[in-house]
């Protein structure tokens, strides 16, 4: 059966702090995003991360994508240290990967933490054993298919996406208008995307971001990197991402003025996704 997941289901995935926490116990996300082409995307997806609410974002990536994570959210970390779950791939290309990056990526793909697996480090995902979430678009999920023998996806996207995850033995989300999440054993799920205007450069390294976090979260309070769990957590972050999409949209429709009358959705960019987190969690908290 698959479910339609919605913000009850995304509340489940999130908590708020207490006076007895501290960055570690809330949760501490690696990141090896960005490239010296792409270095926006290490940007973004830091900025989801601690917007989607965790202790600590570990950015390890080139030096220019670095200095710009610095300049946007100068509370990240750039040096190696401890970390409960990662983020990789989001704007990098694999076909120009270094080998050092390549041994980097591998490694952290070999290890015990759970990684969101995103863009340019898809090609190395299968054959992985740390637990995965692979964050393909319609495109890079024809090309995992292609690689795995698999063929060309089906229609039937929710078949498409369970018979990858059956293949990698990783969670799959598949990214669109209605994203799909699919696990090993069957586990399935849809997440309406919200609002039309996400269609635009940079929101799929939000949504990763965005995951991420609530991954490291998870991984803080113990709970378990079955796929399920994993699969659960990645429905999540797509509802949040989806609804700060539809927040952004409202209020670039109303031209952020708290007291101008609504004239529906206007365009938005990732960034302005990224900003609107804070209120979409807080919906999802909310009684």
């Amino acid at each position: 059966m698959v479910r339609t997941w919605g913000r009850a289901d995304a509340a489940r995935a999130l908590r708020t702090p207490t006076a007895g926490d501290d960055k570690y116990s809330r949760g501490v996300l690696g990141m090896r995003t960005g490239s010296e082409a792409y270095p926006g995307a290490a940007v973004l997806g830091v900025e989801a991360a601690w917007r989607t609410g965790l202790g600590m974002v570990r950015y390890l990536g080139p030096e220019r994508p670095a200095g710009l994570v610095l300049a946007r959210r100068p509370e990240t970390v750039t040096t190696d240290g401890r970390v409960q779950a990662w983020v990789i791939g989001s704007g990098t290309d694999a076909s120009v990967r270094s080998p050092a990056d390549t041994a980097a990526l591998r490694s952290v793909l070999s290890d015990t933490d759970p990684v969101v697996v995103d863009a340019g480090a898809l090609d190395l995902a299968a054959d992985a054993t740390a637990p995965r979430i692979l964050t393909p678009h319609d495109r890079e999920h024809a090309r995992l298919r292609a690689a795995l023998g698999l063929g060309h996806p089906p229609a039937d996207r929710v078949a498409a996406a369970c018979e990858t995850a059956e293949a990698t033995g990783a969670v799959v989300l598949l990214k669109g208008a209605v994203t799909v999440v699919a696990a090993p054993g069957g586990w399935a799920a849809t997440v309406e995307a919200g609002t039309p205007w996400l269609a635009t450069a940079g929101t799929g390294d939000v949504l990763a971001g965005v995951i991420g976090a609530l991954v490291a979260g998870a991984m803080a309070r113990e709970e378990q990197t079955d796929a399920a769990t994993l699969a659960a957590l990645a429905a999540s972050g797509a509802w949040l991402h989806g609804r700060a999409g539809v927040i952004a949209a409202q209020g670039a429709g109303r031209g952020r003025a708290p007291d101008s009358p609504s004239v529906g959705e206007g365009p938005i960019t990732a960034l302005d996704v990224a900003e609107a987190l804070p209120r979409a969690v807080a919906e999802a908290l909310a009684p």
